[in-house]
């Protein structure tokens, strides 16, 4: 049984992921690079976070709810900063890789490095999130024998699936808004990403903190979706296969 659920909830959690990995990145070497770019990005803003956490411990010599809220919210903000330090960096590859070029166009776009980005902030977010506890469902044990949720293992992986996306989604509404300097834009995805990051808190009341995440992860695709320059058109030619 414990084979089956580590197996089943390591899907839930990482399948999409692996799936636009295989399909969208991995048959390109200069996404393939990207993607381990904005996985360094992403532990150099856990680094920061622990040795901020350790500090602040060290400091006040306590560990209280209202320091992990604190903490929780300083890691949001430096992952958001690591994501704008990453995208100064492509954004100086990119103009490199023009200049480079012989019709003087870059062979990967910033979109595609928005949405690769992204994707690798989920992924290592992702791992980092649920590892331990994909460890312990793989047993022995039985989850809920003291009274706890017997939810709590595929719950934790939906949660990492829709942080996945989210982190892939931001990616994408991140980059356009530095892009074009859009103030609003990037003050919508800290304030997503805070959000989101509070949600979690709620638990184990899974009914509170799953369905809003969700539809905020709906909303934020559909978002992403639309300043990738998608439309409703796009969608029928691609389900129509023209």
């Amino acid at each position: 049984m414990g084979a089956a659920v580590f197996f089943g909830c390591a899907a839930i959690a990482f399948g999409p992921a692996a799936a636009l990995v295989l399909l969208t990145v991995a048959a390109e070497p200069l996404r393939v690079i990207v993607l381990v770019a904005g996985a360094f990005f992403w532990l150099l803003s856990l680094l920061a976070a622990s040795l901020l956490w350790f500090v602040s411990v060290q400091l006040s010599g306590r560990e209280d709810a209202a320091l992990l809220l604190l903490g929780a919210a300083a890691a949001v903000l430096l992952q958001e900063l690591c994501r704008f330090a990453c995208f100064k960096l492509l954004k100086k590859a990119d103009e490199g890789l023009a200049t480079l070029s012989e019709d003087g166009r870059s062979p990967i776009s910033l979109r595609q490095m928005a949405y690769v980005s992204g994707l690798s902030f989920g992924i290592i977010s992702g791992i980092f999130s649920i590892i331990n506890i994909l460890a312990d469902s793989a047993g022995p044990g039985t989850v809920g024998i003291h009274g706890d949720s017997p939810y709590y293992f595929i719950t934790s992986a939906f949660l990492t699936m829709a942080l996945v996306l989210l982190h892939t989604f931001w990616g994408i509404i991140f980059f356009d808004a530095c892009e074009r300097r859009h103030a609003a834009g990037l003050g919508l995805v800290v304030g997503s990403h805070l959000l989101t990051s509070g949600l979690t808190f709620l638990n184990p009341w899974y009914e509170a903190s799953l369905g809003p995440i969700f539809i905020l992860t709906l909303c934020t695709g559909l978002w992403a979706f639309s300043t990738a320059g998608g439309s409703f058109r796009n969608v029928l030619k691609c389900l129509s296969c023209k």
